[in-house]
Parts: structure tokens; sequence; C-alpha cells
């Protein structure tokens, strides 16, 4: 790479963070700079339950990459994990049951089964967990990341290590010519006016927090039901998957739908105390866009679209993303020679 590159990365989400804290590890001569008009508790990745569990809506442009950002994000998520950091990185290993009344085949998960330590079917009993009518389940180990810490931590750890941040909203890639030799475009569903991608559609998602303290095992159930806990005894409960739909503003038939459904499968949600109700729209693009792109004369590589599961997987495709860098300037110098 060349002298003291000047690189941005626009957006300051799970991916933006990550693709960060991966540039500043790996190519430490760079002055990297990143540029958001959200961070923290502002970002849609805040409103994120964070469960390691992609889904089959998660995609690459081949199988193979879609297997290997799982992979490597799984195992970027271990490292921290191993780490004393991890509960100020917001990490934490718990279980999980998915149950379905109706189909076998949505408690399986082809894309993890032979990667977490455990993913099998449940016995009868286990069935019974959640009261009755429950055919079909399956239990697996899994890793949490809660972005209400990941997300200060790794920020931090950003300005700690000589980072610096902007506030502030890019409008167009143009704005950034002559500042920067390469720009890393991590804006998630703001990227459909940037790039002016129209294959970016935005999946509507609306939460509860509640305080359960007593919660440490996470349950989902049929129609997008699920239960998750977290730090400081605070679950998440969802869910909605409003394909299409731009409304940012808590509808409270959503929010009594998922209240109901989650206290059918756990009964002790009752009396759970609701702290928030939480909205985001995931940036789902079939394939997630990872690649470059010289856009109005500056060297961009795209690192958006990953829908509900960009915490999940920010780690594997931001690997991508600065390899793709560090590509660009190698050949950017076999030019000049």
């Amino acid at each position: 790479m060349t002298d003291s590159p000047n690189i941005a990365i626009v957006g300051a989400g799970v991916v933006g963070l990550t693709v960060a804290r991966l540039l500043q590890s790996e190519q430490r001569h760079c002055n990297l700079t990143i540029i958001a008009d959200a961070f923290k508790e502002d970002t849609t990745s805040a409103v994120a339950a964070g469960i390691f569990r992609p889904g089959t809506s998660f995609k690459g442009s081949t199988d193979g990459h879609t297997k290997k950002w799982i992979r490597d994000s799984w195992h970027y998520w271990q490292e921290i994990l191993k780490s004393p950091e991890a509960s100020q990185a917001g990490l934490m290993t718990f279980s999980a049951y998915i149950f379905s009344k109706k189909h076998y085949s949505v408690t399986r998960n082809h894309l993890i089964e032979d990667l977490v330590p455990i993913y099998r079917a449940v016995d009868d009993n286990e069935l019974s967990l959640c009261g009755d009518g429950w055919k079909y389940g399956s239990y697996f180990s899994t890793v949490k990341i809660g972005c209400d810490r990941y997300l200060p931590w790794a920020e931090g750890k950003f300005i700690q290590d000589g980072g610096k941040i902007l506030t502030g909203r890019v409008d167009n890639i143009a704005s950034l010519r002559g500042k920067y030799d390469l720009v890393f475009n991590c804006t998630g569903f703001g990227a459909k006016a940037l790039c002016n991608d129209h294959d970016l559609v935005p999946i509507r998602g609306q939460v509860l927090k509640v305080r359960a303290p007593w919660l440490k095992t996470a349950f989902y159930g049929d129609y997008d039901t699920y239960v998750i806990p977290g730090f400081d005894g605070v679950a998440t409960l969802g869910g909605v998957r409003q394909y299409d739909s731009y409304n940012t503003d808590v509808c409270r038939h959503d929010s009594a739908a998922i209240l109901e459904r989650c206290c059918a499968m756990l009964p002790a949600l009752k009396s759970a105390e609701v702290v928030a109700h939480r909205v985001g729209l995931r940036p789902h693009r079939v394939p997630v866009r990872v690649e470059p792109e010289v856009l109005d004369g500056v060297k961009v590589v795209h690192c958006y679209g990953h829908g509900g599961y960009g915490v999940t997987c920010a780690p594997g495709t931001a690997i991508d993303a600065v390899s793709i860098g560090v590509d660009l300037f190698k050949c950017n110098m076999r030019n000049k020679l």
C-alpha cells in the first residue's frame, strides 16, 4: 500500500466499525476516518437482538462466498469471546431452542449445523418446555453480540488506536474525491440513495425490550416469534419482517402481536416490564454487495445489504472488503512503477 493513505469508512454500524477495526489491525500505517450521521444506539445495528443465527435470505454471490462469510464471522466472534474483553464487547454464549407446530424444516439451519458446537433435534420432554402443540424442534449453542456494548467498545478502540470520527451525512461519493485514497461504503440502507441501488429493499423490524433477568436461553417459534436473553437482564422479544416498508414509527398493533405470541410461548413474560420499543429497517439485498467500484472518480469498496444478519455476518464480509481494498492499493502501486 502507499505511504499513509487516507481511508474513509462511511457508516458507523456494526459493519462499518468492524471494517475499521480490521483495517487498524492489518494496515497500521493508514489514516482512518469514520464518517457517519448516526452512532451507537441511533444505528439500525443497535435494534438487533444480535444472535448468531444467519438465515437463508443471507446470500453472497455464490454459495462458497456465503459459507465463507458465515464461517469467518463465527471465528471472529469466537476470538473476542475468548478474550478478557468479551463482556465489555458485548459477547456471551448461550443456547437456543427453535420450535414449530407446522414444519420440521424451519427448525433446521444448514448454514450453521456443522459450525456451532451443538445442533441437534430435541426429545419429547423438550418439546413440552413451551407448552403443548409443538411437533418439531432443535436445540443449538451459539453466541450473542450485544451491539449496545459492541458498538461503543469498537468505537472506543478505534479512537484509542488513532482513528478519527467525523459526524455528518455523505450525500454523494463525489464529495469525498481528493480527500481520501479509498472509501469503504458501509452505509446499510443509506446505500439505496447513495448508490442509487434499486436492489436494496427495506425489511421493517420491530422488537420489544423487556426486563427478564431469569431468562438464560433463547426461544424461537413460528411466525417470526423469538425471545432472546441479553446483558443486564434485558431480553429482546420479536418480531416482524415487513418487506419494502419504510415505516420507522412504533406500531402498537405490532407490539401487541409480538407480546401475545411471545407470552403464549413463555407465559412468565406476562409479568415482565417492557422497557423499550424499537424499530429498524433491515437493509436487504441479494446478493449482499461486497465489491469494488470507481464511483465519481473515487475508489470505493462496497459492503452493505446484510438484511437482518449484519450483526451475525459483519466480520466475514468485512474481511473480504478489507482484502479487496488492499488489492486496490497494490494494483495502484504496480501501475505507478
